[in-house]
């Protein structure tokens, strides 16, 4: 199904590099996004996304992604793009509804003022992030559950989920991070991150080639000392040292023992019993040398 033949594509496709590099990196995030996607069984057909689309390079691939999917007739659902404008100063309101438009895909943008709350309640030198989180996250189930979506759609990718992770084992005191697939916790709605095994890499590579125009996120940006921006320094320089750390990494993410943690709640260490018939010796293990 993923020929190399890019003409018959989707409009967001229109303009798409004719090298064997930018084929080989399209095949490869359009692989990787369909195996997460069938992974953690993200699809139910005939159900309505709602793709959250920021101006980031990030989103742009989500969302070009899933549309060549669906082209291709290998993800059965409805997609709505959603940007969600937070009244940031000098944010180009009009960038993404005219991208959206001439690529000609179904969309609602719609302006909330978060930004005068965070600022309002934030103190100085505090960073941003968590409420804003917060108030957008509001903001999205409440249009999902407006458009009649199943699903909120995110643009987070592997270096996301890693770079969380190493937050919560740094600050939060807790082996977590984004789940592929979670269910909100009024149980109505699921989170998908179809980008979970896609390195941040290919993603600025992808949107770049394609020209898609970026809008950076000035209000998280503008702060210096971030905690993601001291793991992703971190995680920037193992991977110098060693290149593939990332993936080695991610994969233990995917590849946990919980025989092998500290955690009771997910091992029934109390209960561990030994193996009356071996307790003699009788094993063929190493022996008593006592």
């Amino acid at each position: 199904m993923l020929d190399d033949d890019l003409d018959d594509i989707h409009p967001l496709f229109a303009g798409a590099p004719s090298t064997t590099e930018f084929k080989k990196l399209r095949k490869r995030i359009v692989r990787y996004t369909r195996e997460a996607i069938e992974q953690y069984g993200m699809i139910e057909r005939g159900a309505r996304w709602l793709v959250c689309l920021s101006g980031g390079k990030d989103s742009y691939t989500l969302l070009a992604v899933l549309y060549e999917l669906k082209w291709r007739g290998l993800l059965p659902v409805e997609l709505v793009a959603c940007n969600l404008d937070q009244g940031q100063p000098g944010f180009p309101s009009t960038v993404l509804p005219e991208f959206l438009e001439k690529m000609g895909v179904p969309h609602r943008v719609e302006y909330q003022d978060t930004y005068s709350v965070v600022m309002d309640k934030i103190p100085q030198a505090r960073t941003f992030c968590s409420l804003c989180s917060r108030l957008r996250r509001g903001n999205l189930y409440r249009i999902a559950r407006e458009e009649g979506c199943s699903a909120v759609v995110l643009g987070h990718h592997r270096d996301d989920i890693l770079e969380t992770f190493f937050m919560n084992l740094f600050h939060g005191g807790r082996l977590a991070t984004m789940p592929p697939k979670l269910v909100n916790e009024e149980g109505d709605l699921f989170v998908y991150r179809p980008l979970a095994h896609v390195a941040e890499a290919d993603c600025e590579k992808f949107a770049r080639a394609l020209n898609y125009p970026i809008i950076p996120c000035d209000l998280c940006g503008s702060q210096d000392g971030l905690q993601r921006q001291q793991v992703k320094q971190i995680l920037d320089q193992w991977e110098s040292n060693s290149p593939g750390r990332r993936q080695v990494m991610f994969r233990a993410l995917m590849n946990t023992r919980p025989s092998h943690l500290l955690d009771p709640k997910l091992f029934d260490f109390a209960g561990l019993m030994l193996d009356p018939d071996k307790k003699d010796g009788k094993s063929g293990g190493i022996p008593d040398l006592r």
